[in-house]
């Protein structure tokens, strides 16, 4: 019986995901498998695969053949380079504990591979929420200064327009005045009254001749 490792799909449309199973060649692609290796989801960044490293080392040595895509999976996670060790483990040209060496060593390195591309994911999608950011803080700037622009310019236009209607009143005020001047008739200056004739001087009493003194007034007097 020929053995393939490769893809299930599951999950709903546009939201996939993929179980990684050992099946008869023969089988439906989503139909019954031998095992169940692990699990694939292309939709995070990077790709998240679980899968059992030994178990599919093992299938692979009894003759399974992955698809292409499984193939790039096996790759990626070092389930291929850990067979070529097991090989030569096998073979007897090394010992299984420098093939366990050396593919940890690897396993390491992997690791830090995708954990820098994790990282410069990361700071990437910082730099663009940092940029957005600050892109939206400059839009609501300049609709700030928008605002505040026109805000004066009504103000303006109102103060100009006040003063119009002002100056308006005041012309339509002195207008009423002066019409009203025009139409209310001058009173006619009545005549003065005649001055009432003067009375004439009465003469002055003449004064009476006073009674002469008597000179001697001793001559008059009796004798005693």
């Amino acid at each position: 019986m020929a053995t393939k490792i490769r893809l299930q799909r599951h999950g709903r449309k546009k939201r996939s995901f993929f179980h990684i199973v050992v099946a008869d060649s023969r089988a439906p692609r989503d139909g019954r498998y031998i095992e169940k290796l692990g699990t694939y989801n292309p939709i995070t960044n990077p790709a998240t695969i679980d899968i059992d490293v030994n178990s599919s080392v093992n299938w692979l040595l009894k003759g399974a053949e992955p698809s292409d895509t499984a193939r790039a999976i096996l790759s990626y996670k070092g389930i291929l380079y850990k067979k070529h060790l097991q090989v030569g483990v096998n073979k007897g040209s090394i010992t299984q504990e420098q093939a366990d060496a050396k593919f940890a060593e690897w396993a390491l390195s992997n690791e830090a591979k995708v954990q820098g591309k994790r990282d410069k994911l990361a700071s990437e999608k910082a730099n663009k929420r940092s940029e957005a950011m600050k892109a939206e803080t400059a839009k609501k700037n300049a609709i700030a200064a928008k605002v505040i622009a026109k805000t004066s310019e009504l103000a303006a236009e109102t103060e100009v327009a006040t003063s119009e209607t002002a100056v308006e009143e005041v012309e339509n005020a002195v207008e009423t005045v002066t019409e009203t001047a025009v139409e209310t008739p001058v009173a006619e200056e009545t005549p003065a009254t005649e001055e009432a004739p003067v009375a004439e001087e009465t003469p002055a009493a003449e004064e009476t001749p006073a009674t002469e003194e008597t000179s001697d007034a001793g001559s008059d007097a009796p004798a005693e």
